[in-house]
């Protein structure tokens, strides 16, 4: 085979070297709308660069992981909740011998319609909205629809899969897509645990004894057995899956992490008025639905008023979503001549 590019020597070591189960680009279902290839990317790499220059992606800088608004510089962002969740897979894509490009292009886009103040923004929406939202569902429509003023990043098939998917009820079709589902929870499990400790809401040793000596004693180890037990149990089948003990245990950690954590009223105190905040601001924008951005308003037309003002909503980053607010609702001082 004559090698003319750089995306035929990519796509020819996919075909020799990845595992019978990986998913090789060029088996890709491909884009909405075709587009002219390149000679120095592939299909899934371009994917990557899409989302990493989209607006969605820089605004996940300034969005709540699980503490709102954090004082603290080294408390995870959606953004740093992202790279890591990135690093996680593609080293257990890596390690299968799997597609990396297409795993980190869907771990890099799975955050992307998150809510400002995490998951108290998506329940939010779901209160004034539709109870069927869901961040997995709108990050789909911000990469169909919204994002690039409104045309969409026009990804492949298989992102747009991965990142739908990665979490809820549905598998990806792709073991890439679904290593992504695992590793956002790997992600997610540690590294709230290490907010919450630098919170002193938590420390290492109120983890049940059992647990860690089955998944480790500090962040570390447990990502570690983690990951390579995932890599042990899935090294050359057609499916993604972790050992009995440590899923079971990882799941035990995590149901801790709901009680310790993510329904502690210390860490949770400021989600009401989060939440309370972010409906008012969709009921603003349903009575004055010319106030929206161009990129909204321009879809009323289309879509419900309702759905517009939650799309802006869920687009907003904490930081944006209080400066509205306050300028909605705080008296602004009035300074005369002296």
């Amino acid at each position: 085979m004559e090698i003319k590019s750089v995306v035929d020597r990519c796509l020819e070591n996919e075909r020799l070297n990845l595992s019978a189960y990986a998913f090789r680009t060029a088996d890709t279902r491909g884009r909405e709308k075709p587009t002219v290839p390149s000679n120095v990317r592939t299909e899934f790499q371009r994917d990557r660069d899409k989302i990493t220059h989209s607006q969605s992606f820089r605004r996940l800088m300034y969005k709540t992981q699980v503490f709102l608004s954090p004082t603290g510089d080294h408390y995870r962002t959606r953004m740093t909740h992202t790279l890591e969740v990135t690093q996680i897979a593609r080293s257990i894509a890596r390690a299968l011998r799997l597609n990396e490009d297409l795993t980190e292009a869907a771990a890099l886009g799975h955050d992307l319609g998150h809510t400002p103040f995490g998951h108290a923004g998506e329940y939010a929406m779901q209160k004034c909205f539709d109870a069927e939202f869901t961040h997995y569902k709108q990050s789909l429509r911000v990469v169909e629809l919204l994002e690039n003023d409104g045309n969409g990043l026009n990804l492949t098939w298989e992102v747009r899969d991965g990142i739908v998917n990665h979490t809820g009820k549905h598998m990806a079709s792709t073991l890439e897509g679904v290593i992504v589902k695992y590793a956002d929870r790997i992600a997610y499990i540690n590294h709230d645990i290490d907010d919450a400790c630098r919170a002193g809401i938590l420390s290492e040793r109120d983890i049940p004894v059992a647990l860690r000596d089955i998944l480790g004693e500090g962040h570390s180890d447990r990502i570690n057995t983690m990951v390579m037990s995932l890599v042990r149990e899935s090294e050359g089948k057609p499916y993604i899956a972790m050992e009995p003990e440590i899923s079971a245990a990882t799941d035990s950690l995590r149901s801790f992490l709901f009680e310790r954590v993510y329904l502690n009223p210390l860490a949770k105190s400021e989600e009401s008025k989060a939440q309370d905040m972010l409906m008012f601001l969709f009921e603003h924008y349903v009575k004055h639905p010319e106030k929206l951005p161009d990129v909204y308003r321009r879809r009323c037309g289309i879509d419900s008023v309702e759905r517009c003002a939650c799309d802006f909503i869920a687009g907003m980053t904490d930081r944006y979503a209080i400066e509205v607010y306050t300028d909605l609702c705080i008296p602004k001082v009035w300074k005369g001549i002296r």
